[in-house]
């Protein structure tokens, strides 16, 4: 039942990633289109309507953290981070699996790191009444608040692969890993 909870938790995460990567993508895409039809416009001899996205900028890049927070708690089971197993490889299954609890025992303690000081900057912005510098004044800690829910999502799936270690059992991104090198990708 836990394990249903917790993968539908980083499934979510991941789909939410996926929404904020596609918003990302209209709002470009409109704010193209808007320049064209204004260039259109202007070589027709009529006046540009000045079809533009205010903060595009500052909403792509809250966007983009969002994206890239809320991604890493799948993709670290699905093992898509960047890892050395060369050296899991070449001291064998029982030291790999010590190192492996270690990896993730410094991996929880800097995801908890981030989880933490993300909260306290989103604290602060909050108590602060900090806005963005875009002509959209937008309260900073909606967007932090998202990348401390990231980061303590990571922190949490981080958690959940020690765990699984810990009892002795493969974790998921070991799994992920042993399939990908059994399919030949």
């Amino acid at each position: 039942m836990l394990r249903r909870v917790l993968d539908l938790i980083y499934g979510t995460a991941l789909g939410a990633a996926c929404l904020a990567m596609i918003a990302i993508a209209v709002m470009v895409f409109l704010q193209i289109l808007g320049r064209l039809i204004d260039r259109a416009l202007i070589l027709s001899g009529a006046d540009p309507l000045g079809l533009a996205i205010p903060s595009l900028s500052d909403f792509g890049g809250f966007l983009f953290v969002a994206a890239a927070t809320l991604a890493l708690p799948a993709t670290l089971r699905a093992a898509g981070h960047v890892r050395v197993t060369l050296a899991l490889a070449l001291f064998g299954p029982r030291i790999g699996a010590v190192l492996t609890v270690a990896v993730l025992a410094i991996g929880l303690g800097l995801a908890g790191f981030a989880a933490w000081h993300s909260a306290m900057q989103m604290w602060d912005s909050l108590s602060f009444n900090t806005v963005s510098f875009g002509m959209v004044k937008v309260p900073l800690w909606i967007p932090q608040a998202v990348m401390t829910l990231g980061f303590g999502l990571l922190a949490l799936a981080v958690l959940d692969e020690l765990l699984t270690a810990l009892s002795g059992r493969t974790p998921a991104f070991r799994l992920a890993e042993a399939k990908r090198s059994e399919g030949g990708h």
